[in-house]
């Protein structure tokens, strides 16, 4: 039956969606893709590729693919992609041998013998990109390996986009459902990563194709729409275009003015996302002109905005401050003949090649300046988001975190701004003051105390704007940090991490300090022997026993409230009595009352009246806690049960009085209550990540978590966790009350 349904599935793909059953025309040379490898590079080694591509088939000999192809074809496709974008000989030969390290016996020590180091690197990076795990789970060492292999060499995620963009035009041979997966992981990570870099083309494809998996129905309505409108539209265009071309006769500029087609995803956004028509989307007819110098740019749009009246406000210079990838074009949108409105691009062809293939570009022409030599440098020093990236994969130890960072930054639009000395920083969109400073240097972030935007006093919240002349004024006190407010409007990444890591740092040393001191106090109170205690590995004991990494954190966790003082002493003490029999045993004050061992009880924190050491659980369904009103439950052959005494399942326990027992709450320092909480919020990106992070910043160990969103965007947590001191349980709520977004949390006491 399953087959049948899948095969179903896979026929209506096929008659919507025709694109993603696309097969590669086998070929038993290599004697295009040279030919394309020599067209962009033509001193290049090409003999590099005879090898690679022999070794290739000679590894995979055997293996298909599952549209039943030889799966030769695929590295084949790969590597003749790169091609296209100008890459050099290694790295398509390095594509050609992307999948023989992953898939086959050919080790990387023969690859790295045979090949060269480069090519070998480059291959590695790709095997090691292929075992990233994308989604809520992901660990954090799986997306360092990612993000360390983009920044040793970005060629290694232009080979990457190229297997995904080849893997995308073969979906429809794969399960609807892993092909399905695989468009979501796409949409998300590979397109904005294609955009990041600049490489349009890639891009553009890439969304298409996953809009069509992920919505083929709508995929093949908005392409039958499109197609239904062609002939009206392109006598439209063509009027436009001859009258653009009667402009650069009149200014004598050679160039060359063409129809700029429109991306499906692209409608499907603009329809579904900003609600707009159809009909009004197709009003907007995109041209772009070439020219051949940056000076004719400028004379095309004043001749174009002579003859058609602009709309304000949609002028966009990128050729003055280009985008974050390297993109530059001048982008006007004008009322054109008929009264409809018509978006025109004007740049340089050399402004094109950047715009369509971006860091392929720069790569094409650095090797070609460098005989054929990868210069690994070429690139990085204008790819500034990838040093960012890379430094937060060294401060973010939460890979949930992290996830949410990268998928802002890479799906972030951006503005920029000035400093006073002429430099362009890019920044997001709603970015302030207090992003520009940390973008600048973290300790100028640190310092920061006032702002001036434009020669003006701003406060610091205030929104920047693109071509913003921003000047902070930062204070000498070495003591200066930042604010705790300034997370409330600060949007950078960037900015947030290196705030939340100051505060973490100095409450660390504040809390230390006061853990130190809470328990030389405790110690001289009850008159114990403070160097003896102090001078031996007990207190590193204790911190192991209590989960904490070292003797450090355990002091902290003191001066926080998180552990009591008195349990901590109990512990360490217990530990000396232990080790120094010779010395005889050291005691605490009694703190009145029978000792434990005669009142009887377990480390449930239960004393059951009349009953001595008798089993005692705490009953899951409501988790008491000291403080709460309880009754006991004499159960059969699992001792004594408690429940609150508002349980909603104590009335069913009413029915057998006799099964009734008192019990009392005598906690002890080892005794351990179960607690669960709710959290209620407005759903948005990172909000899991938060909530578990400030839990785990008040070491609370999270045995179990729920969650759920619904259609009105209320998101409904519930977590699980152990709790040995419950005056911390309210510390615990607030703090996760004040957490942005979050509007109720509170205490369950009942399933």
């Amino acid at each position: 039956m399953a087959e049948t349904v899948s095969s179903a599935q896979s026929s209506s793909l096929r008659r919507l969606v025709p694109r993603i059953f696309s097969r590669a025309a086998r070929r038993d040379d290599v004697e295009q893709l040279i030919r394309t490898v020599r067209t962009h590079h033509p001193k290049g080694d090409l003999s590099i590729l005879e090898r690679a591509y022999a070794t290739a088939e000679a590894a995979h000999a055997g293996q298909t693919r599952q549209s039943g192809e030889p799966y030769i074809t695929h590295p084949l496709a790969v590597a003749q992609i790169l091609a296209d974008l100008g890459l050099g000989p290694r790295a398509v030969a390095a594509a050609l041998l992307h999948d023989t390290v992953e898939d086959t016996d050919y080790s990387l020590a023969e690859l790295t013998r045979d090949f060269g180091d480069e090519v070998a690197m480059l291959v590695d990076g790709v095997t090691k990109l292929d075992k990233v795990k994308y989604g809520e789970s992901a660990q954090a060492e799986t997306v360092r390996k990612m993000i360390v292999a983009m920044s040793r060499d970005i060629r290694v995620l232009i080979i990457k986009l190229a297997d995904r963009l080849h893997n995308a035009r073969t979906w429809g041979f794969v399960p609807p459902e892993k092909a399905k997966r695989k468009a979501t992981e796409t949409l998300e990570i590979y397109a904005p990563l294609a955009h990041r870099l600049g490489i349009q083309t890639i891009k553009a494809e890439l969304e298409d194709l996953s809009f069509a998996v992920l919505q083929p129905k709508l995929y093949a309505e908005i392409d039958s729409l499109v197609k239904q409108r062609t002939p009206q539209r392109e006598q439209y265009v063509h009027s436009v275009i001859s009258d653009v071309e009667a402009d650069l006769r009149e200014l004598r500029i050679r160039g060359q003015v063409v129809g700029r087609p429109k991306q499906l995803y692209s409608v499907y956004q603009k329809m579904i996302v900003r609600g707009r028509e159809f009909d009004d989307i197709y009003d907007l007819i995109g041209i772009r002109v070439l020219v051949n110098t940056v000076r004719d740019c400028y004379a095309v749009l004043g001749a174009i905005h002579a003859r058609w009246t602009p709309l304000p406000g949609r002028f966009k210079d990128y050729i003055a401050t280009p985008k974050f990838n390297l993109y530059q074009s001048l982008h006007t949108t004008v009322i054109g003949p008929g009264g409809r409105t018509v978006e025109i691009q004007i740049r340089t062809h050399e402004m094109h090649q950047q715009a369509e293939y971006g860091v392929a570009a720069h790569w094409k022409y650095k090797e070609r300046m460098n005989g054929g030599k990868a210069d690994t440098r070429a690139v990085d020093a204008d790819m500034a988001w990838l040093a960012r990236i890379s430094d937060w994969q060294a401060e973010t130890a939460d890979p949930g975190e992290f996830l949410d960072s990268l998928r802002f930054e890479i799906g972030a639009k951006e503005v920029y701004v000035f400093t006073p000395k002429g430099r362009v920083i890019g920044l997001p969109a709603g970015a302030t003051p207090v992003d520009f400073a940390y973008a600048v240097h973290t300790e100028v972030g640190h310092r920061t105390m006032g702002a001036k935007v434009n020669g003006r006093l701003v406060p610091l919240e205030s929104e920047l704007h693109s071509g913003d002349v921003v000047e902070v004024f930062t204070s000498k006190n070495p003591d200066a940090g930042p604010s705790q407010d300034w997370l409330s409007f600060v949007k950078s990444t960037r900015a947030r991490s290196k705030i939340r890591g100051w505060f973490t740092k100095e409450r660390r040393e504040e809390a230390i300090e006061q853990g130190k001191e809470a328990i030389a106090r405790a110690m001289r109170r009850q008159n114990l022997p403070l160097q003896r205690l102090m001078s031996q590995d007990s207190f590193a004991e204790v911190a192991q026993q209590l989960r904490y990494e070292d003797v450090s954190a355990l002091y902290a966790a003191v001066g926080e409230g998180h552990v009591s003082t008195q349990s901590v002493l109990e512990k360490v003490t217990a530990l000396v009595t232990a080790n120094e029999t010779a010395t005889g045993p050291i005691e605490l004050p009694p703190h009145g009352g029978k000792p434990r061992s005669q009142r009887g009880g377990s480390d449930s924190g239960i004393l059951v009246r009349g009953a001595d050491d008798i089993l005692v659980k705490l009953a899951k369904c409501c988790t008491p806690v000291p403080g709460d009103k309880i009754v006991g439950f004499v159960t059969r052959g699992s001792g004594v049960s408690v429940h609150r005494a508002d349980c909603t399942n104590v009335k069913a326990l009413m029915a057998s009085p006799e099964r009734l027992i008192d019990v009392e709450w005598a906690p002890t320092s080892k005794s351990v209550f179960l607690v669960q909480i709710q959290v209620e919020a407005l759903d948005r990106s990172g909000l899991l990540s938060d909530v578990t992070r400030v839990l785990s910043e008040h070491h609370v160990n999270i045995l179990s978590a729920t969650v759920s969103t619904g259609d009105d965007r209320l998101a409904i947590s519930r977590f699980v966790f152990e709790m040995g001191d419950t005056v911390h349980l309210d510390r615990v709520l607030n703090a996760v009350r004040r957490i942005d977004a979050v509007y109720d949390v509170y205490r369950v006491t009942s399933s």
